[in-house]
């Protein structure tokens, strides 16, 4: 057992961190996506010209998903070597910071944008302010991502 984890360790770890990354980060955007589809159809029922202007909330919430994803894409493009099982347990532990903010703000996002596209119904004129709120979020999503590619370029 100690002779597979010497060989194949750090690939493994790398890759589990690639599949943290991409999958906690996607499965927060895809909860904040559709909450926020949610909402967005409903004000979309009784005004259809409001469509464009809600799009924009309802995808605010899918970036942190992308932001995994390219983390997992950078770390995939590094399994054809061979990684240590000391590196490869420190790129999997590089990818947490996306994987696990992104999976709490683009919910926490997703939330916002609900209560941004209630504006929208509401007072359309106000609709950028909802946006905003909803981007203020974004904020820790991008410093988690930032940091998680820091870690992997220390490497």
């Amino acid at each position: 057992m100690m002779e597979f984890f010497t060989n194949y360790g750090g690939n493994l770890f790398a890759a589990l961190g690639c599949a943290l990354a991409v999958l906690l980060a996607g499965t927060g955007s895809a909860r904040g996506v559709g909450m926020a589809g949610e909402a967005a159809a409903g004000i979309v029922i009784d005004e259809p010209e409001k469509f464009g202007k809600s799009l924009v909330l309802q995808l605010l919430p899918g970036t942190q998903g992308l932001y995994g994803f390219i983390i997992g894409i950078l770390v995939f493009l590094r399994l054809g070597e061979a990684i240590s099982l000391q590196d490869g347990i420190y790129i999997m532990l590089a990818c947490l910071p996306i994987g696990v903010v992104g999976l709490t703000s683009a919910i926490a996002q997703g939330k916002a944008a609900v209560a941004g596209l209630n504006i929208l119904a509401k007072n359309e004129e106000q609709q950028t302010k909802g946006i905003i709120y909803s981007v203020m979020v974004e904020t820790y999503a991008i410093l988690a991502f930032v940091i998680s590619i820091i870690l992997l370029f220390a490497v």
